[in-house]
């Protein structure tokens, strides 16, 4: 949360750092808070309790908010690679092709599906009757074992899930792929072999965080059935991501750290003005 926080105001403090880049991940940030509030805190206030009861309305809404920010997050982080491809690939294109109007489109796209595929699926789930057991066997509230509790017929809720799969994982991933692809050939091309070592390793990192995610988000819903195996497969979506992209993607970067230091100078000159002027204050009292 600290991480995430402090990405999001550095890129709407710092000047510096609006650009398309800063701005998508300025964008993940907001995502990935969204995603620590939504589920830390009702998991840990669970295991603290060692079990805790939670209401119907509840768990929708979590469930809600969860789907809405993973369907998003699937298209961000696709949107990201394809800006990172137009800027390594395409630079004397880049300022033109990734303006402020299409940056604001993208942003909104990304955030508009994962609001379209969650109300697909809310419509259904809400559907069904629940009348079985009522014990979820999950660290939060999703799909799956939502629909172990039902005793209705899960086989529509099952299919449209499948199809929703498929549809926000495989062309963001192979998009992500793709672009990555052609940086690295691009990459490739590079003479200096310190840049080249150093282009390689931001971008591996930022290639196996994505189809960290990816991967496990599409072994937990086509193997519904291992339960053991979902839970420790939904850690890799749902809790690594908020912790490792802002260190992956934003905190080694120079100029993050540059926004970083200005941003601590200023407290500091901040907390120098508010002590002589308590300082005076107290003198003119006196």
């Amino acid at each position: 949360m600290v991480g995430n926080l402090l990405i999001t105001v550095l890129v709407v403090a710092d000047q510096q750092l609006h650009t398309p880049m800063y701005f998508f991940l300025g964008n993940l940030s907001c995502l990935e808070i969204c995603y620590s509030s939504t589920l830390l805190p009702v998991m840990l206030d669970t295991l603290l309790k060692n079990g805790k009861p939670i209401s119907f309305s509840s768990c929708f809404l979590q469930l809600f908010f969860f789907g809405y920010c993973l369907g998003a997050e699937c298209y961000l982080l696709s949107v990201m690679s394809y800006d990172r491809y137009l800027a390594i690939c395409k630079p004397l294109h880049y300022g033109t092709t990734m303006n402020t109007t299409k940056c604001i489109q993208l942003a909104a796209v990304s955030w508009i599906s994962g609001l379209i595929g969650i109300s697909i699926i809310m419509v259904l789930m809400l559907q069904l009757t629940y009348c079985g057991p009522n014990e979820i066997d999950h660290y939060f509230c999703d799909t799956i074992p939502l629909k172990k509790l039902s005793c209705s017929d899960t086989g529509l809720v099952e299919r449209v899930d499948l199809v929703l799969l498929f549809v926000y994982t495989m062309p963001p991933f192979l998009l992500t792929c793709t672009s990555y692809v052609f940086i690295i050939t691009a990459i490739l091309r590079i003479s200096s072999s310190t840049g080249r070592q150093k282009a390689f390793s931001t971008c591996s990192s930022h290639l196996i965080v994505v189809s960290t995610y990816y991967g496990s988000l599409m072994t937990v819903y086509l193997l519904p059935n291992s339960s053991a195996l979902n839970k420790a497969f939904s850690l890799l979506y749902t809790i690594l991501p908020p912790l490792v992209n802002p260190l992956i993607y934003s905190l080694r970067n120079k100029e993050v750290n540059r926004a970083l230091r200005k941003a601590q100078r200023k407290v500091a000159n901040f907390r120098i003005f508010h002590s002589v002027l308590t300082y005076l204050v107290n003198v003119k009292e006196k």
